[in-house]
């Protein structure tokens, strides 16, 4: 059995090579030639016991280092000298190749304030879809995502729909990633926020952005 997780606070993400199994079925997401891709809640994935090939991910039990398997997913992929940054529903990370070697990194676990965990909460407490969210040339400069929540409650008291001021939010978090990963001109993006396109457009403003896809850490626990 080959089956490949990256499991995240929120979702897990899994690729499985010439395997069928039918629990996955529901959550079925692409399949590439021996490859399928699934994403599924983490609990749900906790609750499956699945015998797992490799790992990684604040769920996955027994696993591989986030950074080793996110720079063997990308390797093939990006420029030789380029960011790559992923950012999830807890933390954010990134890695900086030079000549196709690895020549710095970084990792955020001590604030998950400015993640997807929140964007997810203020889309659900203000009953917002995702593809409500536009983007907007003002942003909350913040260092801190309780900060932020203060603001977007000021601005929706003052009369700002809830859509725009956590459109602002969501400026604010690409603002501090692109800093996080100091200010590249060119950022490969990893994870969740590939599918906000609120924050990919307000990322842009800042570098040019090449959108990775959720499964890239996946992919670097095969190569492994």
């Amino acid at each position: 059995m080959a089956v490949f997780v990256d499991a995240g606070t929120t979702y897990s993400k899994i690729i499985t090579i010439n395997e069928n199994l039918s629990c996955l079925v529901p959550y079925f997401h692409h399949e590439v030639n021996e490859k399928k891709y699934f994403i599924l809640p983490s609990k749900i994935f906790k609750s499956l016991n699945l015998p797992v090939t490799g790992a990684c991910g604040h769920m996955g039990g027994v696993c591989e280092n986030e950074i080793v398997a996110m720079s063997k997913g990308a390797m093939n992929i990006v420029d030789e000298n380029t960011t790559i940054l992923d950012l999830g529903s807890r933390d954010a990370k990134w890695i900086k190749f030079k000549n196709k070697k690895f020549a710095d990194m970084d990792w955020n676990t001590s604030c998950a304030s400015s993640t997807g965990a929140t964007v997810e909460m203020l889309l659900k407490f203000y009953d917002i879809k995702s593809d409500d969210l536009k983007f907007i040339d003002e942003k909350y400069i913040i260092n801190c995502g309780i900060f932020g929540l203060e603001k977007i409650m000021d601005d929706i008291a003052s009369g700002t729909k809830a859509s725009v001021a956590v459109s602002k939010f969501i400026h604010g978090i690409a603002y501090n990633a692109w800093n996080f990963a100091k200010r590249p001109t060119k950022l490969y993006l990893s994870g969740g926020f590939c599918n906000n396109n609120c924050f990919v457009e307000s990322l842009t403003k800042y570098c040019e952005v090449v959108l990775l896809g959720q499964f890239i850490l996946c992919e670097g626990l095969i190569n492994e």
